[in-house]
């Protein structure tokens, strides 16, 4: 256990919440590889790769949009990164540097509620996958969906108690759970994945007529749609840009977590983007039209084993992500706002139970307006981002005292837990993101409102903490009182 110069305060901290001990920072650069290749290896990664296509890119174009996309993704990743590992410490508690003790809540809550959004319709479209296999392998299951429970039928709530389970077995056992089981579940994914490119080339005798297609996007038409994806594909992350600490805290070393990171980020991201590719250009050749959505592509063969094989694959990835894009973060988010109550193992499980409090089966259809509103919140954060990354390498020069995180009294107090220039940024940073939505005469802006938030929230925060008086301690503070 961390010794501390100070007595900390119980309400700031307990085990899951401390820095990890140099006998628990056992994860290498294979670690954080297969991580990010468990995360990147879904459902939506793929659908959105094979898309460029269809806006009308050829392969060389999305090929390019998909390695700057993720070039610039590794960057923030990286640069959001390296506080974990150097201090140990997760994302919520980072998060007290600049917003406070208090303060950090704000950011820390509504990370917590986008990652358990996002873990409840993953979660759903799993647990369709794995209805699938077991209606493949069981006779008589897919007649269960006459009876109807809690709206939907009875193969589905099976289905989805039995995928529901699936994540509290893996988050049950803590994190080393989860890095044992991305360390298989990522590299499995891409070994059936490259099945499917052999099938897409035999078909297609090659490399199929996707990669002769022509660009039907040219000069400031290409740029323009170009501009576009390329935030897209960021924003589809933008999350994880927050919390990559909950993971780097567990570095051998910011060599091991920079490496995993670089060839686990933008390496598989790429390499899965141009598989996408591939079996989509063999759809064309084999179906005679392509097909993007890879339930439906499995739906194709008549083959049982394949079914039941290609379905497998979707509920490994889809396990995959969910556990550590969107459980990880809100376990330690949930730990952060109960740390007298609750520890990781806890907290995922009660993440786990939220997520199906949700009830995606009633909304699911609705998917897309669903991920507008997830996607907005998540552009949302990005004036998080900025701000985090301004305190770290322009306020405070990449030190950090680190009794001051769990001490009510320590350096980040500021007016009784709360910084009111982080506020005043966060304010900033989320005006300019959504001003595109706000003035209609901007609205093109509010695409590149992940970049707009994060620049703006950086920077308004950095001059507001290097001009004027120190905020740190007052005694005139607005709000008294030690943190409850």
């Amino acid at each position: 256990m961390t010794s501390f110069t100070q007595p900390y305060d119980p309400s700031l901290y307990n085990e899951d919440l401390a820095p990890v001990s140099p006998e628990k920072k056992t994860w290498s650069w294979v670690n954080f590889t297969t991580v990010w290749m468990g995360m990147v290896h879904n459902i939506v990664s793929y659908e959105t790769a094979a898309s460029l296509l269809g806006l009308g890119m050829s392969v060389s174009q999305a090929i390019f949009t998909v390695v700057v996309a993720n070039a610039i993704l590794i960057l923030a990743m990286c640069l959001n990164s390296v506080a974990g590992a150097k201090y140990g410490l997760p994302f919520p508690v980072l998060a007290r540097a600049a917003f406070g003790h208090r303060g950090a809540q704000i950011p820390v809550f509504f990370r917590a509620f986008v990652a358990i959004f996002w873990f409840s319709i993953q979660a759903y479209a799993g647990s369709e996958a794995l209805s699938t296999v077991l209606g493949a392998l069981i006779p008589g299951w897919n007649q269960l969906g006459a009876h109807h429970v809690i709206g939907m039928g009875l193969n589905m709530l099976i289905a989805v108690l039995a995928f529901w389970l699936l994540h509290a077995w893996i988050v049950s056992h803590g994190i080393e759970r989860v890095r044992h089981f991305e360390l298989w579940a990522g590299p499995l994914v891409i070994v059936l994945g490259l099945g499917l490119v052999g099938w897409a080339l035999s078909v297609a005798h090659g490399f199929g007529p996707a990669f002769s297609e022509p660009s039907r996007l040219h000069g400031a038409k290409f740029w323009s749609v170009f501009g576009l994806t390329v935030t897209g594909l960021i924003g589809s992350w933008s999350t994880l840009v927050l919390n990559i600490p909950d993971f780097t805290r567990f570095a051998r070393s910011q060599k091991d977590q920079v490496v995993g990171q670089a060839v686990g980020l933008p390496g598989t991201a790429i390499l899965f983007s141009f598989m996408s590719i591939v079996i989509t250009s063999g759809t064309l050749i084999a179906f005679g039209k392509a097909v993007i959505d890879p339930v439906q592509l499995i739906g194709h063969f008549h083959s049982p084993v394949v079914q039941v094989l290609g379905c497998l694959a979707l509920v490994v990835a889809t396990l995959s992500v969910n556990v550590a894009a969107n459980l990880v973060s809100p376990a330690y988010d949930l730990v952060n706002m109960f740390p007298k109550r609750l520890n990781f193992v806890r907290a995922g499980l009660i993440a786990i139970v939220v997520g199906f409090l949700f009830a995606p089966w009633a909304w699911y259809d609705n998917a897309g307006v669903i991920f507008s509103v997830l996607n907005a919140i998540g552009g949302g954060l990005g004036p998080v981002a900025g701000i985090m990354m301004a305190d770290f390498y322009l306020v405070r020069k990449r030190q950090y005292e680190v009794d001051a995180f769990y001490t009510a009294d320590g350096g980040f107090r500021y007016r009784a837990g709360w910084n009111p220039k982080a506020l005043v940024s966060l304010g900033a940073g989320l005006l300019a993101s959504f001003i595109g939505l706000l003035a209609p005469s901007l609205s093109e802006l509010y695409n590149y409102s992940w970049f707009l938030g994060l620049f703006v929230g950086g920077l308004c925060y950095a001059m507001l903490m290097t001009l004027g008086e120190d905020p740190v301690r007052h005694e005139d503070d607005w709000l008294v009182g030690d943190i409850e």
